[in-house]
């Protein structure tokens, strides 16, 4: 299992899907928003929260295609299917992998952001924490999503369209955790919430992804 995490994170650098590309995009929309909506500090410290995570949600769509079109391209897919190690075991490394490539960074990188867009200092902790415990749902579904469409050539528009509809909680209870954090009010409902989705996708997607897998391996 180690062996295949340290595999499939220096496939995600080399093949440009790594966190460079998410950084990047997550950057370039906190730099167009307040182009677009106008310096206002009171506009953007409301709009910052659902802001932030629509933009860290698009950053981790990003490199969803990668995660197991690689594998399919040079026929490693079919082996890591017949070996040893469970395919829901290896479903799940390969969304830890994207998410130590992919969500952490952008956890660690969002504060920055936050200051940027005028995100009220008691609302930076928050974000770090809402990101933490959402984004590893993100990389849970992505990979189930790339695991329907893999095999299918220019296939990341259908992705899209699949795992956008199951991000859409995520970025509910995740923009809800810091805008309710920047005004000082309680989190627990929706960060409750938010772990809750994280940790029901942990637990059932794999076992979707595996199955996804073996189907289109037939």
């Amino acid at each position: 299992m180690r062996a295949l995490l340290l595999r499939d994170l220096r496939l995600a650098v080399r093949a440009g899907g790594g966190f460079g590309l998410a950084l990047a995009f997550f950057l370039i929309v906190a730099v167009l928003v307040p182009l677009g909506v106008g310096p206002g500090g009171t506009t953007l410290a409301v709009i910052a929260p659902g802001i932030l995570w629509l933009g860290a949600l698009l950053a981790c769509l990003l490199s969803l295609d990668r995660i197991l079109a690689l594998d399919w391209e040079d026929g490693s897919l079919d082996l890591l299917a017949t070996a040893p190690i469970p395919l829901e075991a290896v479903a799940a490394t390969k969304a830890l992998a994207h998410w130590l490539t992919t969500g952490l960074p952008l956890v660690l990188f969002a504060p920055v952001l936050g200051v940027l867009l005028n995100l009220a200092p008691a609302g930076l902790a928050w974000l770090a924490l809402a990101l933490l415990v959402g984004t590893p749902a993100l990389s849970v579904i992505g990979t189930f999503g790339a695991a329907l469409t893999v095999g299918i050539r220019r296939g990341g528009l259908l992705l899209s369209l699949i795992v956008l509809p199951l991000y859409v909680p995520t970025l509910v209870f995740g923009a809800a955790v810091v805008t309710r954090g920047a005004a000082g009010l309680t989190t627990a409902t929706p960060l409750a919430l938010l772990a809750a989705i994280t940790a029901l996708a942990a637990a059932i997607l794999p076992f979707a992804t595996a199955a996804a897998i073996r189907v289109n391996l037939r």
